[in-house]
């Protein structure tokens, strides 16, 4: 290794972000490139992978104009990537249709298949995941039943990470992350559960190689280095899917340690050293980038997603409703807010579930109900937060990453109704990129993990008041019952919709 900089590449849904960073961890510049999303039908979601090149070879040569750093000094490329996404490539890795990612639903018949044939319970307690579409294993089925011709053709079956990987190196290679979901992969073993593999008639030749995520996989070739700017010759780290990069760049390394991120969706998750199996399964674990650490965690379907949903239904002239919702006692008045406006997932997995505000008065108005608001969220994730600790009962204290990071009120909320401590970062860049950064800096030996928290800076903590914690711990009892009261609606109500 003779570079002194890391390129990280964040391949993330809305385009790529390829961010720069020196041998201290110190954020250098970034540039950004996008690219589109189809949705031919209903429920389906796709990109061109070529779109996805496109936008490494854009950001690669910008970053390396922009900054004047040689090359040369590149000590190695990684790697963050959205994850459950398929490709189906031929032998020379080559893309035979659009690949299908991560937020397209359209394989429910085959999830359906996966757990008739292997066990939903044993694919949970095996994969740490319920039988969903979302996941790569149900995504290849349906293009074995319904594009045949495709199948046939189809060598290997890719993440797009792991295809860019491919297109520099060309290499076909994975992560222990990122095949952490696909429902084919054993956590434990980390290895592809031949089991699964015999009953669901797939190959593991048509899986690419699992790595822990600092390997590095293959070199940058000749070719890319013409397209990219890179230098020939160029270690590339095979990297790890978003969310695992995401608890690297927050910090989250050591086991018990924690954090939270609320974006458009949000997610709570610890470090641990083993899978967690919640005999419930109202949470998930994915394998964290660090190679002997997992990633346990519970996603809610829309936190900031909501609050944008009502400030724009409470969209009321020049009234801030941030401001507002402050100014508004602990507990709304009362109001409770039901975030369940496209479903749930962590702990109740119903995507029939729907949003409601629970008892609206006269006494109520805009300010109370947007109080209501960063309640419900900050209740969802108790939620969540308490199945976790039954199983890593250490957490005690949460970073906080993602837009709901830069609110003034939601922190002291989530530490309210947590009670405990939130620690706010100093980010220079994405906790995804850092992520991503930190694991190709390991890799090539520029970076030992420890950096990751050391570059992570607490910059402020919120303490809980404890004089809320009674009342909330009360709401969040009638949150609770207020989601089991309705969920027989919600199911009479999605016969309606249907």
């Amino acid at each position: 290794m003779t570079g002194a900089f890391i390129l990280a590449h964040d391949l993330g849904t809305s385009g790529n972000k390829a961010t720069l960073f020196d041998a201290q961890g110190r954020l250098v510049d970034s540039a950004f490139a996008p690219y589109a999303t189809a949705f031919p039908h209903p429920n389906w979601a796709e990109q061109e992978p070529e779109a996805w090149w496109q936008a490494v070879c854009a950001t690669s040569q910008t970053l390396l104009a922009a900054t004047g750093i040689p090359a040369t000094q590149i000590a190695a490329v990684g790697f963050s990537g959205m994850m459950m996404g398929c490709l189906p490539v031929d032998a020379a890795g080559t893309p035979l249709r659009s690949c299908i990612i991560w937020a397209d639903q359209r394989a429910q018949a085959e999830a359906d298949f996966v757990a008739a044939r292997c066990g939903a319970d044993e694919v949970y307690l095996r994969c740490g995941h319920r039988t969903s579409p979302a996941y790569c294993a149900p995504k290849i089925l349906w293009v074995r039943t319904h594009q045949p011709e495709i199948y046939a053709k189809a060598a290997k079956f890719l993440v797009p990470k792991d295809y860019i990987v491919h297109r520099l190196t060309g290499e076909f290679a994975t992560d222990y992350s990122d095949a952490s979901g696909t429902l084919l992969f054993d956590l434990t073993a980390r290895t592809w559960h031949q089991p699964f593999l015999d009953a669901l008639d797939l190959s593991v030749d048509q899986l690419p190689t699992p790595y822990a995520s600092p390997t590095i996989v293959g070199r940058v070739t000749a070719q890319a280095a013409e397209a990219t700017g890179l230098a020939a010759g160029t270690p590339v780290v095979i990297g790890g899917g978003d969310g695992s990069c995401a608890g690297i760049g927050a910090g989250v390394v050591e086991p018990g340690s924690a954090y939270c991120v609320i974006g458009t969706s949000a997610w709570i998750s610890v470090s641990t050293l083993a899978p967690i199996s919640d005999p419930q399964q109202r949470t998930m674990t994915f394998h964290h980038v660090h190679p002997q650490r997992y990633a346990p965690m519970g996603v809610m379907q829309l936190a900031g997603g909501a609050r944008e949903w009502a400030w724009q239904a409470l969209a009321d002239g020049d009234l801030d409703l941030d401001a507002a919702a402050a100014t508004v006692a602990p507990g709304a008045g009362g109001l409770i807010f039901l975030p369940y406006l496209m479903g749930e997932r962590s702990p109740w997995w119903n995507p029939h579930a729907r949003g409601a505000f629970v008892g609206l008065s006269m006494q109520h108005s805009k300010p109370q109900m947007a109080r209501a608001v960063f309640e419900g969220v900050a209740f969802g994730l108790r939620q969540i937060l308490d199945s976790l600790r039954e199983h890593a009962p250490d957490i005690d204290a949460l970073r906080l990453i993602g837009g709901g990071g830069k609110s003034q009120l939601w922190p002291q909320i989530l530490a309210d109704v947590f009670d405990l401590p939130i620690h706010l970062l100093e980010l220079k860049g994405e906790a995804t990129s850092w992520g991503a950064a930190v694991t190709a800096g390991v890799g090539v030996g520029l970076y030992d993990w420890s950096i990751a928290a050391e570059r992570s800076q607490v910059v402020k903590i919120v303490a809980p008041n404890p004089a809320n914690r009674q009342r909330y711990d009360e709401l969040l009892g009638l949150f609770t019952e207020s989601y089991l009261a309705l969920a027989p609606v919600y199911a009479q109500l999605a016969k309606i919709r249907d």
